[in-house]
């Protein structure tokens, strides 16, 4: 399942609540007391946070399920200017993060920068603590999606309505993540919030 535009709005979030939960990541840091929460590096496309609530939306979810998100935008160490510090801040956090999740809208594959940070998430966290978490635009069909080569390289967030597989095991509805097929087509599913832990 590909995601449309608008799945992830935030569902509580207003303005300024919005504004309270990104700069909580203006705190982020190795030593501060989120230690005990599994961190999340999540790249995006800046754009995205100012134009919809999608990103906003991906930061709840991810924090409902435990999880503390880095959001470089919100990163008061990060200089002014972009600059190489910008770089090797980034290359630091995304070292230190437990996981590294793409939200991958069509401007985040088109972002020099958010494939930087993929090539770099792939580096340090492939192949079980990386995903893509694909968003397309409203009204385009899947095969129009701009990442679809992502999804064939990396694990990928979907959501999935309760059922049972062909070996008699019962899945509850929620979101996954989806390992890569393997050479037989077959892929293993990991609780969304399992995969979060530690």
């Amino acid at each position: 399942m590909i995601f449309e535009k608008g799945h992830f709005k935030s569902s509580r979030l207003q303005k300024s609540v919005i504004t309270e939960s990104l700069s909580k990541s203006k705190s982020f840091s190795a030593k501060n007391a989120y230690d005990s929460k599994i961190t999340v590096f999540l790249s995006h496309k800046h754009k995205d946070l100012e134009e919809i609530e999608e990103a906003t939306g991906v930061i709840e979810m991810l924090e409902d399920l435990g999880a503390k998100v880095y959001i470089d935008s919100m990163d008061n160490k990060m200089p002014d200017q972009t600059s190489g510090g910008t770089a090797a801040r980034i290359k630091e956090i995304i070292k230190y993060c437990d996981r590294f999740v793409l939200l991958a809208t069509s401007k985040a594959i088109e972002s020099y920068w958010c494939n930087w940070e993929l090539g770099l998430g792939d580096t340090h966290k492939y192949p079980n603590k990386i995903a893509i978490l694909p968003v397309k635009d409203k009204g385009q069909y899947d095969s129009q999606y701009k990442g679809n080569e992502y999804l064939q390289i990396y694990p990928r967030i979907d959501y999935y309505t309760a059922f049972t597989n062909y070996q008699g095991l019962y899945f509850k509805e929620g979101y996954y993540v989806k390992s890569l097929e393997d050479s037989d087509g077959r892929y293993y599913l990991t609780l969304l919030k399992d995969w979060l832990s530690k």
